[in-house]
């Protein structure tokens, strides 16, 4: 199953009969929103989960979302390849406010608040995210959002804390020591969670500002002009996130086995949640 990750009306795209709405309980409380579970009327018929990240009516800062239980509720209703849309800043000035971008790699300049891992309380593991990104999903995505704007591919995502909006000091930081392209506040923990949870995972990224490294200061990110230009790019955004739902790319298998040599603790010295919690991220 295709899940899809983002702010509220992307069920609404044509081509979804909504089946219905799930609400998942995890061990990690309560994901975000109930899932909506659809189904593409395409010949292949296939179903879709969707979540809005922030709540169904925008009630969670960034550092109060439960990306755990979203991750979670997620793959144990079968997600098994997953795409996040989310709006970012521009830190070049080729990445212009309305393009999309599908980054492939992910900064996590985040402060330690948010739960970031499965793992813990005696289960030990260390997933490689050497390649956070699946590049058979990414690749896919990108040629579907070609197809309707102008398109950024193997660029990189810096997760900030927020809910503030930056200072210039912070944008030249990460644009120029981070080396960063994009920065936003929501894609970590929720990559790196999604690989552990063996869950094949790409982001289209639609630009909404140039944050504030630029000169003039009518150029400096606003929440107005955040929601102004998101909203002016929701409707190709849908059309990307149609098209994808219409005719998903083959599951990357390659890209799904990263625990079988990541788990250090010996099955012996684990506890019947631990095995709970692999049954899970295994699949």
């Amino acid at each position: 199953m295709l899940g899809i990750i983002g702010g509220s009306g992307f069920y609404a795209i044509d081509g979804l009969e909504i089946i219905e709405q799930r609400q998942v309980e995890t061990p990690y409380g309560a994901p975000s929103a109930p899932l909506v579970i659809a189904r593409h009327q395409s010949e292949k018929q296939s179903e879709i989960a969707f979540l809005p990240r922030h709540g169904g009516s925008h009630t969670l800062l960034p550092s109060e979302i439960n990306y755990r239980a979203n991750i979670w509720a997620l793959k144990s209703c079968g997600v098994r390849q997953l795409v996040a849309v989310s709006a970012v800043g521009s830190l070049r000035h080729d990445l212009a406010p309305g393009d999309f971008v599908v980054p492939t790699q992910y900064i996590d300049h985040t402060k330690g608040i948010r739960e970031r891992t499965f793992f813990g309380n005696g289960l030990v593991a260390h997933v490689s995210t050497a390649t956070p990104v699946c590049p058979t999903l990414s690749t896919a995505l990108a040629d579907a959002a070609a197809a309707h704007h102008t398109v950024h591919r193997d660029k990189t995502y810096v997760c900030v804390e927020g809910p503030r909006l930056g200072s210039r000091a912070e944008s030249f930081f990460l644009r120029d020591a981070m080396n960063a392209d994009i920065v936003g506040m929501t894609n970590v923990p929720e990559v790196f969670l999604a690989r552990e949870a063996q869950i094949s995972y790409a982001t289209l990224a639609v630009v909404t500002d140039f944050d504030c490294w630029l000169d003039d200061p009518a150029q400096h990110v606003t929440v107005e002009e955040v929601i102004r230009r998101f909203g002016d790019s929701i409707t190709r955004a849908k059309q990307v996130i149609a098209t994808i739902a219409a005719a998903p790319p083959p599951v990357d298998d390659a890209h799904r086995c990263v625990l079988h040599a990541s788990v250090l603790t010996p099955p012996p010295a684990r506890t019947d949640a631990h095995r709970a919690l692999l049954d899970i991220l295994e699949q």
